[in-house]
């Protein structure tokens, strides 16, 4: 009996001392991000200013509104005009600067809120998170309720997939009445959207589609190889994700111009849906075989350390270890990627609205950063800068109706702004390190967004990052 009593007070001591240090690990790390609260940043706590000498992208039309006044109220866009308004105001010189709707970042994984810094940083100032967990409802709820700096948090729920399709990153799914019930329990925690995912068959998928309708959610679909490709054109699926999913489901991995086009024409004739291309994170998959020593490169600095060491480092080996067995693995990959630029081009011209996203979190695709290289992959397959504009504006922010209030510079808009040296109509590279941005009416300047960038930088929140993760395991998805 005392060895036993030993043996229980042995155990409960090592549980106690591993409660305190994960208590210790999340402290330290809301701590570490105590810089984005803004009772933390009285400089950006107005949200009522009078921007003057400024020209405007308005994004909802073509042209730039030059030397024009925006008069922010509460942070909202209250007007555009020539004259000062009738009282007294904080007035913010924008020096014939260029002024545009902050970006949209529409296919993400945040990690972490040094991430939000990060999206902020380089002018992202809404992104669309779709792989929930519960995290993110928190952020959700600090970013709804002001609480921090950050751009607008919307999150799907957990992916939705068929029954064999196992992984810890998926809710997998059995039945009818099942997925049903799933759509209404992400309602009801506070969900924005549905995501569906690969192994969804056509009597769950229907399930799936049914109940969101009713729920009025909208889907986010990773298309599902249990149905035809046509299945993802239902008016409540409002976006379908990764140009590479063309490639691996309707064309069979054959990258054939002529079949193409039935696809791309059935994609238009389907007036309600967008398609988010993902363009940078399939590149970055030749990108990881053509440097050895990616992960070790200074940009992967930014990633997050749980993503970094398991996600990027699994991810890397894969295709490393493919490109040894077969060398003829990177031409694949590199004639798919030029493949996926070239279904871009033709879903543009065919009129299909592109929205801007990145896949950002994963493997070596960096949260923020990544943004300016998938707009330039849309440049490089034809589209004009103003296009490529849209994308990550006016087209991101009418996808989903809670999303409306975002994307262009108009009355009555949330004044989330985004103000640059250069015209973007001209040189997008400008918009990689902003003057300042906008949140809310929130002014944030560029030194600030400067320490967000190195404050994320080698972060050392790798615990507190696996203990939410591993909420996520226990908690029922």
């Amino acid at each position: 009996m005392k060895l036993l009593k030993r043996l229980l007070k042995i155990f409960f001591g090592i549980v106690g001392m591993v409660i305190i240090a994960a208590i210790i690990a999340l402290w330290l790390d809301i701590m570490g991000t105590r810089y984005l609260k803004i009772k933390n940043l009285p400089d950006s706590n107005n949200s009522t200013y009078l921007i003057t000498n400024a020209n405007i992208l308005p994004m909802h039309q073509d042209t730039v509104l030059t030397n024009k006044m925006v008069y922010i109220q509460d942070g909202i866009i209250k007007s555009i005009t020539e004259s000062l308004p009738q009282k007294e105001v904080e007035i913010v010189d924008a020096q014939g600067k260029f002024l545009l709707p902050g970006l949209i970042d529409m296919h993400v994984h945040v990690w972490d809120k040094y991430e939000l810094g990060l999206y902020l940083a380089n002018g992202v100032t809404a992104v669309r998170n779709v792989w929930g967990m519960p995290m993110h409802l928190r952020i959700k709820d600090d970013v709804n309720n002001d609480k921090i700096l950050s751009p607008h948090f919307y999150t799907t729920g957990p992916k939705l997939t068929g029954p064999e399709f196992i992984g810890d990153d998926n809710l997998n799914l059995t039945s009818h009445s099942e997925a049903k019930n799933k759509v209404i329990s992400y309602k009801d925690r506070g969900y924005d959207f549905i995501k569906t995912y690969y192994g969804l068959d056509r009597a769950l998928f229907d399930a799936v589609i049914e109940q969101a309708a009713i729920s009025k959610l909208d889907i986010v679909a990773h298309p599902s190889q249990k149905v035809p490709f046509s299945y993802h054109l239902h008016p409540q699926i409002k976006s379908i994700e990764h140009a590479e999913e063309i490639v691996q489901q309707p064309l069979q991995f054959n990258l054939d111009t002529i079949k193409l086009q039935p696809i791309i024409d059935s994609i238009s004739n389907s007036k309600h849906s967008r398609y988010c291309p993902t363009l940078t994170v399939f590149n970055n998959i030749y990108q990881m075989m053509m440097n050895d020593s990616i992960l070790e490169a200074e940009p992967l600095s930014y990633i997050n350390p749980l993503i970094k060491k398991v996600d990027s480092k699994n991810q890397f080996n894969r295709w490393h270890n493919a490109k040894m067995e077969d060398s003829s693995v990177v031409d694949r990959i590199k004639n798919q990627h030029d493949f996926h630029l070239e279904s871009v081009a033709e879903l543009h011209k065919a009129g299909v609205p592109i929205i801007c996203g990145t896949d950002a979190g994963i493997g070596v695709t960096l949260p923020g950063f990544s943004i300016h290289k998938e707009l330039a992959f849309y440049k490089e397959a034809g589209l004009s800068n103003y296009e490529v504009l849209k994308t990550a504006t006016v087209n991101a922010a009418q996808t989903h109706s809670i999303m409306n209030q975002l994307g262009t510079i108009e009355e009555g808009k949330v004044a989330n702004l985004l103000l640059v040296d250069l015209n973007p109509l001209m040189e997008l590279s400008t918009l990689e390190n902003p003057s300042s941005i906008f949140i809310k009416g929130r002014q944030i300047n560029r030194k600030t967004l400067l320490s967000f960038k190195e404050k994320a930088k080698n972060r050392k929140n790798l615990i507190a990052s696996s203990l939410r993760y591993l909420e996520n395991l226990i908690i029922e998805k």
